[in-house]
């Protein structure tokens, strides 16, 4: 658990269900990638256009204007993510050379594998429920969800790797929430069962679980309140074997991280 590496999130969006537009300004944006990364980041994944299912279409065009400066500010001084599923703009960030690329609908785009080919981005390949675009309201079983992951990433990474992208360049996501589908149990199953995840790939895995609606409504708070329950779930995800974790609050994980890796160290014969 102690591995775990931490991306910290930055939106520099307008509707982003869990921080609004608070960093759409490029030095708000910039500002709070250099904290979180203060505090304990290893990445910052930055992302202009939000994927929540009530969020608003963003054009490429816009989605790429609102990324140029921040990126300018803080390449060089921080390990940079992008987080677009729009191939515009996965063109865009690969030319900027950052070190990591991160699509929430897992690269369905063939057109883009020469480019990604040519790239040495390591690339997060996410599972969503949702064919295209953001996240959808869609139900899904818990009791066949692994063997939809399995289907998903199988053939994922054989068209990515067939194509000349370098197995361990990627990393898997299987999504969490709204991304596996509408019943908390969904997204449960899915973090118990990730060591099979992991056993079958033998690829790392990223976790995004901060402030997620499943998880809110497990403890039954609003966004602002859900720190402690966001926590708790990224600790256990930690435990499951998550490589990465994908969170808002970089310091409360990190602390928590260092800590229970000096409880686990102590228990060492």
């Amino acid at each position: 658990m102690v591995a775990a590496k931490i991306f910290g999130i930055v939106n520099a969006t307008s509707d982003s269900f869990s921080d609004g537009g608070t960093y759409l300004a490029p030095e708000a944006a910039i500002a709070h990638a250099l904290k979180l990364t203060a505090d304990g980041a290893d990445v910052i994944d930055l992302g202009a256009a939000a994927s929540n299912p009530d969020a608003e279409a963003v054009p490429p065009d816009v989605e790429i204007a609102r990324l140029v400066p921040i990126v300018a500010a803080l390449k060089g001084r921080v390990a940079l993510s992008i987080d677009t599923f729009a191939p515009e703009t996965q063109l865009w960030a690969l030319n900027q050379n950052l070190p990591w690329l991160n699509d929430i609908l897992g690269f369905p785009d063939v057109s883009i594998y020469p480019a990604l080919a040519r790239s040495n981005a390591r690339l997060v390949i996410m599972h969503n429920v949702a064919p295209r675009g953001r996240a959808e309201r869609i139900a899904t079983d818990p009791a066949t969800i692994l063997e939809r992951l399995f289907a998903f990433f199988d053939t994922r990474i054989a068209a990515l790797t067939g194509a000349g992208i370098a197995r361990q360049r990627l990393v898997l996501d299987p999504g969490m929430g709204f991304f596996l589908g509408t019943d908390p149990e969904v997204s449960l199953t899915v973090l118990r069962r990730l060591p099979e995840l992991k056993a079958r790939y033998r690829l790392p895995i990223l976790i995004s679980l901060s402030r997620k609606s499943f998880v809110r409504r497990l403890a039954g708070v609003e966004v602002a309140a859900s720190g402690p329950a966001t926590l708790a779930a990224e600790l256990f995800a930690a435990r499951q074997g998550a490589d990465f974790l994908r969170t808002h609050d970089t310091a409360a994980l990190k602390h928590a991280l260092c800590v229970w890796a000096a409880l686990e160290d102590r228990q060492k014969p």
